[in-house]
């Protein structure tokens, strides 16, 4: 079930009347059928996976807190991991190994009569497959307590707001939740509305009407000159973060509806200063995984300079493989890897920066300086991220460099060569407005100046009502992340 479906605009509030009237397991098993049947709306054949991945990740954490013995423990993990990551292996990347293995030995005259597995990607099977395996992790390193009860644990791992597309939530934060009924509050009730609110506008008034614009191009490149091509490339950044985080926005405003909260997943990625900041501020819960069970077990920056080099390449290439099967996720994981690696290096010779904007109390010379120069730093960071964009979205190497060159040739740089003027002119309205909350957004507390100012929010949400009844496009687009 799509968020942004009729469907599920009547699923919701049949649900919350429902989830708010029970109490104790009652509503615990509720949610979890109602997450089923979120799942399954989809395809309830995928379902059978959800559960086995649940029952085998239960069953590994009970085991796993009935032994001391190191060597059995390792296998019980190990038996964890190698299921998860067989059934994603299975279902996501066997056909790209496959086929990057043929076109290997190719030269070679070799050939291999490899079978062809045509499986549908069934959906979110990335996002709770990290959730489970973190489970299991974090109760063989003793960091929590084994969940006995198997209804908690199913609706942790199948908790419709956050199932297809995340946060990826950890276990430690999710069930103490659970424990104890919470009765309803208007205040989580009308922040987390809000919120949804939010998500809606970001999903379909803005990433929607900029995909409009986007797509042609990326599906055919030719006949866009240097200044279009450049236009929909900055477009597309701020379509899949508007899409990605606009469905993290009605994943964590629903769960708290339900009295739940989860991580947040974005803090205005655009506005980072470096690599290493970009990714404390997109894609939280994923960048923190990697950091916790891939990153920091490899040795993390505790082995000198070049094995922390070695950790964070194999950490984003990973990471870029997380996203697809394809090898331009890999490259654009590679770039990423690049831009950090890069940044250490320069931050070794330099060092950090002594005085931050945020440190900048008052209004002065010295706070007017530090704006500028991290405005110039995020202006490069933006660049970069563009470029690696380009290989996120493009459908093939080849093609993500004819569009990278399309706009270093600077053929074409009049306005009179833009296509679609007015759908184009509406999308970087819209990017605009984004654009300028998110700016302010770093000198004014929205949250504190709506709690503290009734009528501001009752403004804030008419507006974002109003807007997704003028500017919103209704053709229940999928979401970006629904692939991964």
């Amino acid at each position: 079930m799509l968020f942004n479906s009729f469907a599920f605009l009547i699923f919701l509030p049949c649900f919350l009347a429902i989830y708010w009237t029970l109490r104790g397991r009652g509503r615990i098993a509720f949610c979890l059928a109602g997450s089923y049947l979120f799942y399954g709306w989809w395809d309830a054949r995928f379902l059978g996976l959800l559960i086995l991945s649940s029952v085998v990740d239960f069953t590994v954490g009970l085991a796993l807190g009935k032994t001391d013995s190191p060597s059995r423990r390792r296998l019980l993990l190990s038996l964890s991991i190698v299921s998860n990551l067989g059934i994603l292996a299975t279902f996501k990347y066997f056909n790209f190994f496959a086929d990057s293995l043929q076109q290997l030995v190719a030269p070679l005259n070799w050939s291999l009569d490899w079978p062809t597995l045509n499986l549908i990607l069934p959906a979110g099977i990335s996002f709770y497959t990290f959730q489970t395996l973190s489970y299991s992790i974090d109760v063989y390193r003793k960091q929590i307590p084994p969940q006995r009860d198997f209804l908690r644990f199913a609706t942790f791992v199948g908790f419709f707001p956050q199932l297809v597309a995340g946060p990826i939530v950890r276990a430690g934060e999710f069930f103490p939740q659970l424990e104890t009924d919470r009765r309803f509050a208007w205040e989580d009730f009308e922040s987390g509305f809000g919120r949804v609110l939010q998500g809606f506008f970001k999903k379909i008034v803005i990433a929607d009407s900029i995909g409009t614009v986007v797509d042609p191009m990326f599906r055919d490149p030719e006949g866009f000159s240097s200044l279009n091509t450049a236009m929909i490339v900055v477009l597309y950044a701020f379509q899949v973060y508007c899409d990605f985080s606009g469905y993290s926005d009605i994943a964590i405003g629903t769960a708290r509806m339900l009295g739940i909260r989860l991580p947040e997943n974005f803090r205005t990625p655009y506005l980072a200063t470096s690599p290493a900041d970009f990714w404390h501020r997109w894609h939280i819960t994923l960048s923190t995984w990697l950091r916790d069970y891939v990153y920091i077990p490899l040795g993390g920056s505790r082995r000198g300079a070049w094995k922390t080099y070695r950790n964070l390449a194999i950490t984003m290439l990973l990471g870029g493989l997380w996203h697809g099967a394809s090898w331009n996720f890999v490259i654009w994981g590679a770039i990423h890897a690049a831009l950090l690696i890069a940044h250490r290096i320069w931050i070794s010779f330099l060092g950090p920066p002594s005085t931050r904007i945020a440190d900048c109390e008052t209004f002065s010379a010295a706070w007017l300086q530090r704006l500028g120069i991290d405005a110039a730093k995020s202006a490069m960071m933006f660049t970069a991220l563009c470029i690696t964009w380009v290989f996120f979205r493009s459908g093939s190497f080849d093609q993500a460099v004819q569009i990278l060159a399309q706009i270093a040739s600077l053929d074409g740089l009049s306005p009179s060569t833009l296509q679609n003027r007015i759908p184009l002119l509406k999308a970087c309205g819209l990017v605009s407005i984004l654009a300028g909350f998110e700016i302010a957004s770093q000198f004014i507390r929205w949250a504190q100046l709506f709690l503290r100012i009734p009528a501001a929010r009752a403004v804030y949400y008419a507006c974002l009502l109003w807007s997704l009844a003028l500017w919103g496009t209704f053709d229940g687009k999928q979401f970006i992340y629904f692939q991964f």
